[in-house]
């Protein structure tokens, strides 16, 4: 899976999880690929994982759908960085995921976000789409 689309549905997937009972695992792996890839700052990460934890639950107690959407681009975020520290760990942060998913019940596992491009053309238009980098050439 391209590194950017990852980044984006793990960092839903992991704040969907955190108000599961798939937390603890969820959040051992995420630790555990850390350490692997950034060893200093593993501990922080599951310090930061730990208080997201609380700020997710507090907001959907209040219905707070801003606050879920801004906790689930900082963590976007931070394992996009992850990935470009460490391309290799891409497919454990998957695995990790899905473990942590299928480990729940289906009617309580977080949905993943899915890509849907729509695009019309008429006459002698021409339409580009692409999920990431695009490279056109005309001549």
């Amino acid at each position: 899976m391209d590194p950017e689309l990852l980044a984006q549905t793990a960092g839903i997937t992991v704040v969907g999880l955190m108000a599961t009972d798939a937390w603890q695992r969820t959040r051992d792996g995420v630790v555990a690929l850390w350490r692997r890839a950034r060893p200093v700052q593993a501990d922080e990460i599951g310090t930061a994982l730990e208080e997201t934890r609380e700020e997710i639950l507090a907001a959907r107690h209040e219905g707070d759908s801003e606050c879920a959407e801004d906790l689930e681009r900082d963590w976007r975020r931070r394992l996009r960085r992850l990935l470009a520290a460490d391309p290799s760990i891409a497919q454990d942060l998957e695995e990790v995921l899905a473990e942590a998913r299928a480990s729940l019940p289906e009617d309580e596992r977080p949905s993943i976000p899915a890509v849907q491009m729509h695009a019309h053309a008429s006459g002698n238009a021409r339409v580009y789409q692409a999920g990431r980098d695009q490279h056109i050439v005309e001549r």
